[in-house]
C-alpha cells in the first residue's frame, strides 16, 4: 500500500479520525475528534441524542466529508480511496437500512458483495462463498429463502449484519444495532459482535445503554460534538461522568470488575 503524502499528519494504522470536525449549514456538529479503531477491537460509542454519534459514523464510513481534520485508513486519507475500495474495507450498518420487502434473506445478504463486483456486476464463486460465510456467522442460513416481512426484529437485524459482513470488511460500523430489540435479542446480537471481534474485525457500535457498552473493549463518550472520554469501560463508565451527562440519579456498581450502571430515584 502506498505511503501517505508527506503533508499528512502522523496517524495510527487502522481506521482513525484526526482533529475531525463537521458543520452543517454553519452549525457545528463535531469538533476536534481524535479516535482510533484497530482490527480485532470492539469500541462502543455512547452519548446523548443529538451529540453527533451518527454523523461520526457516516464520516468514518466516507459518506460525509469532514469540515476540518480528516479520516484515515491505514495512514492514508479516506478520500483517497475509491468508493469500491472503501466499501471493501469498511462496512456501515445504519439505523434504518431500508430494502425492498420482496427480497429473500439470501438476496439481501448478496447486496453486500456490490463493492467487489466491478463493472459487470455478476457474482462469482468467491462472492457466493462470502455470502454463505456471512449467513453462517449470523445464523441466518436456515431461512435464506424467506422474505424480509416474515422475519422477527432480531432475525432481520442479523440479516442486515450478514449483508455488511458479506463484503468481508476489516472494519464494521454499526449505528444503534440493538435499537428496537428486546433484552434477549440485544444480548444475543452483541454476543455475535464479540465473536466477530475475536476473528479480527475492528467494530464500532453506537449504543444507548452503558451496561451493553461495558461488554466492549473500549468505550468513547460523545457529548455536544466532543469526546468527553475514551478508554476501558471501567475507566470511562465513571459515576461522576455519568452523573454529569444523565443526572444525579445515576450510580455505578462493580460486578466481576465490570461496571453496572443503575438509575436510582
Amino acid at each position: 500500500m502506498a505511503r501517505p503524502p508527506s503533508d499528512s499528519p502522523a496517524v495510527p494504522r487502522g481506521l482513525a479520525a484526526h482533529n475531525l470536525g463537521f458543520a452543517y449549514r454553519q452549525k457545528r456538529v463535531l469538533e476536534g475528534l481524535e479516535l482510533h479503531l484497530k482490527p480485532g477491537e470492539w469500541l462502543a460509542l455512547l452519548g446523548p441524542n443529538g451529540s453527533g454519534k451518527s454523523t461520526l459514523l457516516r464520516l468514518l464510513a466516507g459518506l460525509l466529508q469532514p469540515t476540518t481534520g480528516g479520516v484515515y485508513l491505514e495512514g492514508r486519507p479516506l478520500g483517497g480511496y475509491s468508493s469500491w475500495l472503501r466499501g471493501q474495507q469498511i462496512a456501515f450498518l445504519p439505523q434504518n437500512g431500508g430494502y425492498p420487502e420482496d427480497l429473500t434473506v439470501e438476496e439481501v445478504v448478496a447486496l453486500g458483495r456490490i463493492p467487489h463486483l466491478g463493472l459487470l456486476g455478476r457474482e462469482g464463486r468467491a462472492d457466493w462463498e462470502a455470502v454463505e460465510w456471512a449467513m453462517q456467522q449470523t445464523q441466518v442460513s436456515g431461512f435464506r429463502h424467506r422474505r424480509l416481512p416474515t422475519l422477527s426484529g432480531g432475525e432481520r437485524q442479523r440479516v442486515l449484519l450478514a449483508r455488511a459482513l458479506a463484503a468481508r470488511p476489516r472494519f464494521l460500523l454499526l449505528d444503534e444495532p440493538t435499537n428496537h430489540l428486546d433484552l434477549h435479542h440485544q444480548v444475543e446480537f452483541l454476543a455475535l459482535v464479540a465473536g466477530l471481534r475475536a476473528q479480527g474485525l475492528g467494530i464500532l457500535t453506537v449504543l444507548h445503554d452503558p451496561n451493553l457498552a461495558a461488554r466492549a473493549d473500549r468505550v468513547a463518550f460523545l457529548m455536544e460534538g466532543r469526546l468527553l472520554a475514551q478508554g476501558r469501560p471501567a475507566e470511562v463508565l465513571d459515576q461522576s461522568l455519568l452523573q454529569r451527562v444523565y443526572g444525579a440519579g445515576v450510580r455505578v456498581h462493580r460486578v466481576k470488575d465490570r461496571p453496572v450502571v443503575v438509575l436510582e430515584e
